[in-house]
């Protein structure tokens, strides 16, 4: 297994490859599918994004199978399932970094600013309109959003626990789905 810091480095590194690439650069060969499956998963990242079909995590960062453990869900909120997939990847599997990763032109974002949702849709904008209070610029709404995540993972989570001081870490990230560059937050 990679430090957090060497996982930080190769999705920073994925992402200046996924700039340039018109198709998909991570290695989905048959080979590397019978080898996570003789040999199972050990993503070097757990990523959380949300499920806009814009922002795909394997895509952005040039990973191949078994490369990430991705968790995805409108607005990238997080609640008991999202904290039990994170703590699975980092207690069984050995992941020492978690990225919380939001996107401009986020719709669930834009919806807890600007609507009063209903239906189940509603657990979603209110748990964002928590994070962003009276926010009303939707790239800092999403930059608080994430910050707001990553205070729920940490303060559930004791990640350092889990890997036993393998310098895990707890990090945010704003995809910009104009240019698909990623940009990782000073938190």
């Amino acid at each position: 297994m990679i430090s957090a810091k060497e996982a930080i480095k190769k999705l920073e590194e994925g992402n200046k490859k996924y700039l340039t690439e018109n198709t998909g650069s991570g290695d989905i060969s048959p080979a590397a599918r019978l080898r996570t499956y003789e040999n199972g998963q050990q993503p070097y990242a757990i990523v959380i994004a949300c499920s806009d079909s814009r922002v795909i995590p394997e895509s952005i960062f040039s990973a191949g199978i078994g490369e990430l453990f991705t968790i995805r869900l409108a607005g990238n909120v997080i609640d008991d399932h999202q904290l039990g997939s994170i703590e699975y990847a980092v207690e069984h599997l050995g992941s020492n970094l978690v990225v919380v990763m939001g996107h401009t032109g986020c719709g669930a974002v834009e919806a807890a600013i600007h609507h009063e949702p209903s239906g189940f849709i509603k657990y979603i904008t209110d748990e964002i309109q928590l994070a962003i209070g009276e926010e009303t610029d939707p790239y800092r709404a999403s930059c608080l959003n994430v910050e707001h995540s990553i205070r729920q993972i940490s303060h559930a989570l004791d990640i350092d626990h889990l890997r036993h001081g393998n310098d895990p870490a707890v990090i945010g990230a704003i995809y910009h789905i104009d240019d698909g560059h990623v940009v990782f937050l000073d938190m």
